[in-house]
């Protein structure tokens, strides 16, 4: 808790995109992709600013942003696996949903950018093969146990790596919906962190 608002919402703002305040629970939602990132690693952030009584929080937990070893070997569609877009802001492309109709997740709700990696090399490609659309690009869990490696977690999707982490991420979203009968979608931005 902090009456000063969160540094990584001025690094938001500087790329050009917008920050929610006013009004408890008013996510925002903020993936940081590690620059020195490696392939199958929980290394990057997922970060959830809100205000609550006037005082700012941040919270962070732990996860990836890019797919897994298993999907850039074994892409699921021939145009190749899919990665999100940074720096973007994905303005009320999420809702509350089911992940593959087995668990609560953010799933995607309006069309996102995303690169495909076609050439299967173990690497992250960024900034080739760009689409816009509907990917099935959620925001859910690893598993409900512990697991080092992203494996087939992520073919694309943010995946936060404990449940613990997830099930308090989940609550803030409820926590927004609650609040704000209209703040039913949610607005992911995606950067590239320090």
């Amino acid at each position: 808790m902090s009456a000063q608002r969160p540094e990584i919402l001025s690094r938001v703002e500087d790329i050009g995109f917008s920050v929610f305040s006013g009004g408890d629970y008013n996510l925002n939602i903020i993936g940081e992709r590690n620059p020195n990132g490696k392939p199958d690693h929980f290394d990057d952030w997922l970060s959830v600013c809100y205000q609550l009584r006037g005082f700012w929080y941040h919270e962070m937990f732990r996860c990836t942003t890019d797919p897994g070893l298993y999907w850039l070997n074994n892409p699921g569609r021939v145009e190749g696996t899919a990665i999100l877009k940074h720096n973007q802001q994905m303005s009320g492309a999420y809702r509350l949903g089911m992940h593959r109709g087995k668990y609560a997740a953010l799933v995607q709700d309006r069309p996102v950018t995303i690169w495909r990696d076609r050439n299967m090399d173990n690497v992250h490609d960024y900034g080739s093969n760009e689409e816009r659309g509907y990917f099935g690009i959620n925001i859910h869990r690893a598993g409900m146990s512990l697991t080092s490696s992203v494996g087939r977690y992520s073919a694309g999707c943010t995946v936060i790596q404990k449940s613990g982490d997830f099930d308090r991420f989940i609550w803030l979203c409820r926590q927004q919906m609650a609040h704000n009968k209209r703040w039913t979608n949610f607005t992911y931005t995606l950067i590239m962190g320090l």
